[in-house]
C-alpha cells in the first residue's frame, strides 16, 4: 500500500488543530508540522501526534513554507491541509478506500473543498484543489500568497472532500499587507495575484478602491479571455458587486452583460442580473433571468457557488411571482427551495405568508 505524508503549515492554531488531526486518522502514514511562530499551545497539541515539528521564519510567502514542508516528508505521496481543515466521516471512509486502491501511475488527485458552508452546514463555496500529490514529482508551490501548485503529469478527480471549518479570522488585513507589500517592493504581480488584490479588498468593503482594482484587471487581460477565463470571469462578477453596494445598478448590469460577449453565462451570473432587476421591480424581466440560471444545461451548472445552481433561483422566483400575484407559484418555488434547505431562515419565514 502506498504511504501518506500530511504536511501542514501553522501558526497559533490550537483551537483546531486537534481537530484536523483527528480527522486524518489512518489516513496519514507520516505527519509533517512546520510552524511559523506558533506563542499558544499548537505545538504541544501537535506533538501528541507527530515528533516531526519543524520552526518555519515567516518571511510573508505561503508558498515557500509550503515548500519547506514537502521538503521534510519521505512517503509516496503528500497531503496538505490547513489547520482549520477538517475530513468529514463520509469523506473519510471514501479517503480510506483511495488509499486501499491508489493508482500508482497518477500524478496528483484533485479533491473538492468545501470553503464555505452555510449556518446549517452544507457547503455553499466548493472548489476543486490539488490535494493529494506524488512526491518523486517534486511538485513546488508558487505565489506568496493563494499558493497553487501548477498540475502536471497524469490527474484525476476523485469524489472526496476536505471541509474548511473555520472558527475565527485572526487578522483580516493579512493577506492584503502581503500583497501591498509586493507591490511597494516593485515586485510585479502575476494575473492571479492582481486579481487577489482587488478581490482582497472587495471582501474587507473597500469597494472604491477594488472597483478600481477590478476594472484595472479586466482592461488589461480582457482580450486574452480564453486563457484567463475563470480569473476574469470572478473579477466580473465581484465587479458587479462593486457597483451594486456602490448603489450603480447601471454599472453592475453593463459589467455583468460583458460576459455575454464571450460566453453563455453560468447561473451565478444569471442571477446577479435577475437580482438587478428585482431591486428595480422589473419583476418579468427578473423571472426570466432566475429561470435561465434554472435551465438543465451542464454549461450552467458550473457554478463553485452552489446555492446559485438551484437555492437562490428558487428563493428568488418565490419572490418575484408573489409580487406578480401568482400566490401558488410563488408557494411551489418557495417549497423547492425548502427541499434543499428546510431549516433555512428565509425558507422558513416565507412560509409564514402561505398560511
Amino acid at each position: 500500500m502506498q504511504e501518506i505524508s500530511l504536511c501542514m503549515i501553522v501558526k497559533d492554531e490550537e483551537n483546531v488543530i486537534g481537530r484536523c488531526l483527528e480527522s486524518v486518522r489512518d489516513i496519514a502514514d507520516e505527519i509533517i508540522i512546520v510552524d511559523t511562530g506558533s506563542t499558544d499551545r499548537t505545538k504541544e497539541i501537535v506533538s501528541q501526534y507527530t515528533d516531526k515539528i519543524f520552526d518555519f521564519e515567516w518571511v510573508d510567502d505561503f508558498a515557500k513554507a509550503r515548500n519547506f514542508s514537502f521538503s521534510k516528508a519521505t512517503k509516496d505521496y503528500l497531503l496538505w491541509l490547513d489547520a482549520d481543515d477538517v475530513i468529514l466521516e463520509k469523506d473519510y471512509q471514501k479517503f480510506i478506500e483511495l488509499k486501499k486502491n491508489l493508482d500508482t501511475s497518477v500524478d496528483i488527485y484533485m479533491m473538492k473543498y468545501n470553503y464555505i458552508l452555510d449556518k446549517g452546514g452544507n457547503p455553499t463555496l466548493v472548489q476543486n484543489r490539488e490535494r493529494l500529490l506524488k512526491r518523486e514529482k517534486h511538485y513546488q508551490w508558487v505565489s506568496p500568497i493563494h499558493e497553487v501548485i501548477i498540475p502536471e503529469g497524469k490527474v484525476e478527480n476523485v469524489d472526496i472532500a476536505i471541509t474548511h471549518k473555520k472558527e475565527e479570522i485572526k487578522d483580516l488585513n493579512r493577506n492584503l499587507n502581503i500583497l501591498e507589500r509586493m507591490i511597494k517592493s516593485g515586485q510585479e504581480l502575476d494575473d492571479r495575484q492582481e486579481y487577489s488584490y482587488a478581490k482582497e479588498l472587495f471582501c474587507l468593503q473597500r469597494y472604491e478602491k477594488a472597483k478600481d482594482a477590478y476594472e484595472q484587471f479586466i482592461a488589461k487581460y480582457q482580450k486574452q479571455y480564453s486563457n484567463e477565463r475563470w480569473l476574469l470571469y470572478s473579477a466580473i462578477l465581484e465587479l458587479s458587486d462593486c457597483y451594486k453596494y456602490l448603489e450603480d445598478s447601471e454599472k453592475c448590469l453593463e459589467y455583468l452583460f460583458t460576459i455575454l460577449k464571450y460566453e453563455v453565462p453560468g447561473p451565478e451570473c444569471c442571477c446577479k442580473i435577475g437580482s438587478v432587476f428585482l431591486e428595480k421591480k422589473e419583476y418579468e424581466t427578473a423571472k426570466f433571468w432566475f429561470e435561465i440560471a434554472l435551465q438543465n444545461n451542464e454549461k450552467l451548472k458550473e457554478s463553485i457557488n452552489v446555492d446559485y445552481n438551484e437555492f437562490i433561483p428558487y428563493l428568488s422566483l418565490c419572490v418575484c411571482y408573489y409580487w406578480m400575484g401568482d400566490m401558488k407559484k410563488s408557494n411551489d418555488y418557495n417549497e423547492k427551495a425548502g427541499k434543499i434547505k428546510p431549516k433555512d431562515e428565509t425558507y422558513l419565514q416565507n412560509k409564514t405568508y402561505f398560511i
